[in-house]
């Protein structure tokens, strides 16, 4: 069912994008022919009744039905960012606390998490700052969009100052202070983590919050995402032409080699290096679970795959793979993490947004936090991006416009990105299990018959 649903939702997804594209590049030719026979005012009619931005003055009497849409759109995903992540980071920090029994087990597990997910961050930061560097994401910026330079303060530390609200309603009640957020869900995360008092209450709260939020995002996705992403990218096309097309081909092909190199090179080199074990043998044995998390873009769904596979296939004890295997689900986000950081820079760069070593650290130092609490709904990684770019002040109409073409495109990155994640989980439950002496060598180095 999971399955044929994503599979449903990937091919509206690819329709709204190639539909979107069709009609906007037929926008363009029209405009273009429009303008150049004497028919400006043809055309300011249908941008006045299709797409034009109505909150700008000049336009109280346009429609802008496809900016409605998008706009419609758009803010239903913000209207959900600070409770998910609230809710999110508050359940993985419950869900971890359970686990101390374990002790040295959970240690060694979120700390192996936090190692690949670090890597897998400074990786992303380093191509992605070349990539800028290089102008890569380059465009040319549009003279009735207005490009600002971002900004968290005068004063860099700053950043650490209003990390910490003097205000708990106003911190839930605006967007731009996720990084607020965080630390109140890690704060009350502790407390209960450390507390001899029962928060139940809080906990079924959040857990049920999360449930409704989840749902809310799985129809806000399924259902309207492909009609949005087709008046978003068609929009985009007529009101600012072309100008996004080759820096949104460069950040696919980006990311798509970046993942494809992580996934099968970096576990491997992983695996080799805290085990000992040949890397090349983990990737042929986990390339099913892979194609899995691939097809259904599912952590969850892949899940018993994964146990499976790594118990009965890679040698990992079964008490190993049932604590590690379910807990990096929840935790371990390495190729959304990796998606995030480039995505933001390919959205500030647009968006004519300074990209600096200090800007990455930021950007990666929130995509390590998000990744943690991005939730198993479609598209997910790709919403919780906002997260990022709410936190990075990165608001202007082209950044907008260009976080636009990543809900279009995005799709067939997410999917590779599941691949990371699940992958990532097994390789980590491999590196836990060798370190107890709980890793069947043996069965590791089998042969597949």
């Amino acid at each position: 069912m999971k399955k044929d649903s994503s599979n449903r939702l990937a091919f509206k997804m690819m329709v709204a994008m190639l539909l979107g594209l069709a009609c906007g590049v037929g926008l363009i030719a029209l405009r273009e022919t429009l303008n150049a026979n004497g028919g400006q005012e043809t055309w300011q009619f249908i941008n006045s009744l299709f797409f034009a931005d109505i909150s700008v003055a000049g336009n109280e009497t346009a429609l802008g039905l496809f900016y409605l849409v998008g706009q419609l759109f758009v803010r239903s995903l913000q209207l959900i960012i600070v409770p998910m992540v609230f809710c999110s980071i508050v359940l993985a920090m419950v869900r971890i606390s359970d686990s101390r029994k374990l002790g040295r087990l959970s240690t060694k597990t979120l700390g192996c998490f936090f190692l690949t997910t670090a890597v897998s961050l400074l990786i992303a930061g380093v191509v992605g700052y070349v990539a800028y560097k290089l102008g890569a994401f380059s465009h040319t910026v549009l003279g009735d969009v207005t490009a600002s330079t971002g900004s968290t303060g005068s004063n860099p530390l700053m950043i650490v100052l209003n990390a910490v609200p003097n205000n708990l309603t106003a911190a839930f009640s605006n967007n731009g202070g996720v990084l607020a957020i965080v630390v109140v869900a890690v704060t009350v995360g502790i407390v209960i983590n450390n507390s001899d008092k029962e928060f139940d209450v809080l906990i079924r709260l959040c857990d049920e919050t999360s449930a409704i939020i989840t749902g809310l995002l799985t129809i806000i996705v399924n259902k309207f995402g492909p009609i949005a992403i087709f008046c978003l990218l068609t929009r985009t096309f007529a009101a600012y032409g072309i100008n996004y097309l080759t820096p949104a081909l460069a950040y696919v092909c980006i990311t798509i080699a970046l993942l494809l190199v992580v996934l099968v090179v970096g576990y491997g080199l992983f695996v080799r290096i805290t085990t000992g074990m040949s890397g090349l043998t983990f990737v042929k044995k986990i390339a099913k679970v892979a194609m899995f998390g691939f097809s259904t873009s599912s952590s969850a769904a892949t899940l018993p795959l994964n146990l499976q596979t790594t118990v009965e296939e890679l040698g990992v004890d079964e008490e190993v793979a049932s604590f590690v295997l379910p807990l990096g689900m929840t935790v371990n986000m390495d190729g959304t993490a990796i998606m995030q950081v480039i995505a933001a820079i390919f959205i500030a760069t647009c968006g004519g947004y300074e990209v600096t070593f200090g800007s990455i650290f930021m950007i990666g130092v929130l995509a390590l936090v998000a990744s943690i609490g991005t939730p198993a709904a479609p598209g997910a990684g790709a919403v919780i991006l906002f997260t990022i770019l709410s936190g990075m002040g990165y608001g202007n109409d082209m950044a907008l416009m260009a976080y636009t073409i990543i809900l279009a495109i995005n799709r067939p990155i997410e999917m590779l990105v599941t691949s990371l994640n699940v992958v990532g989980d097994a390789a980590c439950s491999i590196a836990v299990a060798n370190s107890e002496g709980q890793l069947n060598k043996e069965v590791f180095n089998k042969v597949a018959e």
